[in-house]
């Protein structure tokens, strides 16, 4: 446990591994997602987009991505909700980055192994050097 400063208003708390606002934004917060929640299960709200949620709901983007990324609104029945890739930025609906970054990165890594595979090879060859004795 840590005493630090609320991100959100600034008033000092004891930061957690469960917490890390101060229980007034805390408060709100959950205030906000049940706001959130309310607004997406009525059936004819299931199809809005991020920024008809906002709108409707006056909550900010920014807390309704962390509502879907630490699990607490499933987007699975919301087919036009998703959050930001961590490389790019592409609106995804699961893991952390799209199919492209992780082909990318995928691809550098098999190019890195390749490169690996053949400086070793080169290492594990034995020269043979003859000399010629008169």
């Amino acid at each position: 446990m840590e005493l630090v400063n609320c991100p959100d208003c600034g008033e000092i708390f004891v930061k957690n591994k469960f917490r890390d606002i101060c229980d007034k934004c805390l408060k709100a917060e959950q205030n906000a997602y049940d706001t959130v929640s309310k607004f997406m299960k009525k059936r004819e709200n299931r199809a809005a987009t991020m920024l008809q949620v906002v709108e409707a709901t006056g909550v900010s983007e920014k807390l309704i991505l962390k509502f879907i990324k630490n699990g607490k609104l499933q987007i699975a029945q919301l087919p036009n909700l998703g959050y930001p890739c961590d490389k790019c930025g592409a609106i995804i609906r699961t893991g952390r980055l799209c199919e492209s970054c992780a082909g990318a990165i995928k691809s550098d890594l098999q190019v890195h192994e390749h490169e690996e595979q053949r400086k070793r090879e080169i290492n594990n060859r034995t020269a043979t050097f003859f000399t010629h004795r008169d």
